[in-house]
């Protein structure tokens, strides 16, 4: 069966959605919104709640930043907690940083989720794509890409040591696509979020990302690769274009720049001309693997710097499908089907509307076609995913039944 994620940004994933008509533009700080929400992704059965998180403002102009509602939202510890409680099957997958968080803190507050949720609970490893946040926390710059990575290794390792003495199993989520990022997920990851904006690219990093694992002493079922599709679904094609359109037209230049920023690595484009292509940027501290894919996707494509944003305003590079029911699952069964994808993170481009429109229309067409569960089999996450509980714990269960 397919893997499905709920990917929740306060008011979608569109960087104008939240000026939408039917947007809540204020459902970053509003509980009953993601109650909603997660109710709403129950009944479409989703394997889990997803929830990314930044410690520090995201990079780009103030005035930019203020019109993409993006910027105020809950911690996702404490709001997955709350949500926990108002759900009852669901996954729940919060983004936390090795960078910036001590290992026992972050081994309670999980141990807590484990708790509160029934084994529901997932993490989310990121080493920080904002360097912004280094100034948070006493630094006078962001740790090094090859840093980060070194500094997450031995933050999972301890982490995991923790977990396995008091028997706590969340499902190990990792994302982002550079050579150190795949190294640590082939090693650990369970679930894998990545931007895989082509079918033939998706292929090449399932196919790349698969066999490293073997090395780590695992096998292919034991990593469910993820990636993230903005789906626009409408009862006919044309209405969908229409809506993908409207959206366009509601992205501001400043925004979109900002947008740019952000990827980039922090990098101002407002200098340059809009029409004209995108410069030679410099290297940064920042996310490395999103950078990557925003030069070559504006190299190989010739898109100017406006071309780019409005490219980039729907998913920031992730697959963006656009039509009816049977079209958008057409293409999702392609990429599950040909070596593409285990499941997808599924991102709204606005909320509450376009992740209903996702369960009530493209999830029962994915049910007819035998790819997608219609109620769920068991209760954990790791039941939804079809994952095992990792054998340090199997092992440590078995020493305690003998001891």
């Amino acid at each position: 069966m397919m893997s499905l994620n709920a990917f929740l940004m306060a008011t979608g994933h569109h960087v104008a959605g939240w000026r939408h008509p039917d947007a809540q533009a204020d459902g970053g700080l509003d509980f009953a919104h993601y109650r909603q929400l997660a109710r709403t992704a129950e009944r479409g059965c989703f394997d889990a709640l997803f929830l990314s998180d930044t410690l520090a403002m995201l990079p780009g102009d103030r005035e930019a930043l203020s019109r993409m509602a993006r910027t105020e939202h809950f911690e996702p510890l404490t709001l997955l907690a709350a949500l926990a409680a108002v759900t009852e099957r669901i996954g729940l997958v919060a983004t936390v940083t090795t960078s910036y968080n001590q290992v026992e803190t972050l081994a309670q507050a999980f141990t807590s989720l484990e708790a509160l949720s029934g084994q529901r609970s997932g993490w989310n490893l990121v080493t920080s794509s904002n360097a912004q946040e280094a100034f948070n926390f006493g630094r006078d710059g962001h740790f090094e890409h090859a840093r980060r990575y070194e500094l997450a290794r031995r933050f999972l390792e301890q982490l995991q040591r923790h977990w396995a003495s008091v028997g706590v199993t969340p499902v190990q989520v990792l994302a982002g696509a550079s050579r150190a990022g795949c190294e640590l997920a082939a090693a650990h990851a369970e679930v894998v979020f990545t931007a895989q904006p082509e079918l033939a690219g998706a292929q090449r990093f399932y196919r790349e990302l698969k066999a490293l694992l073997p090395r780590f002493g695992r096998s292919a079922e034991q990593m469910k690769i993820m990636p993230g599709v903005l789906p626009i679904v409408a009862d006919s094609r044309a209405e969908a274009q229409a809506l993908f359109e409207q959206l366009q037209t509601l992205v501001q230049p400043e925004v979109g720049l900002s947008l740019l920023a952000d990827i980039a690595g922090g990098v101002d484009l407002s200098a340059y001309p809009l029409e004209g292509p995108l410069p030679d940027l410099p290297g940064t501290e920042s996310g490395v693997s999103r950078r990557e894919l925003l030069i070559r996707v504006a190299r190989e494509e010739g898109l100017s710097i406006r071309q780019l944003y409005l490219r980039m305003a729907a998913a920031r590079g992730h697959l963006v499908l656009v039509g009816d029911a049977r079209q958008i699952a057409d293409q999702m069964e392609q990429w599950f089907t040909e070596g593409a994808a285990d499941g997808f993170n599924v991102m709204p481009a606005y909320l509450p509307d376009a992740l209903g429109a996702f369960v009530d229309k493209v999830v029962p067409e994915l049910q007819r076609r035998g790819l997608f569960r219609r109620a769920y089999q068991g209760s954990t996450l790791r039941d939804h995913l079809g994952l095992a509980r990792p054998d340090s714990f199997a092992c440590k269960e078995a020493l305690g039944a003998h001891g």
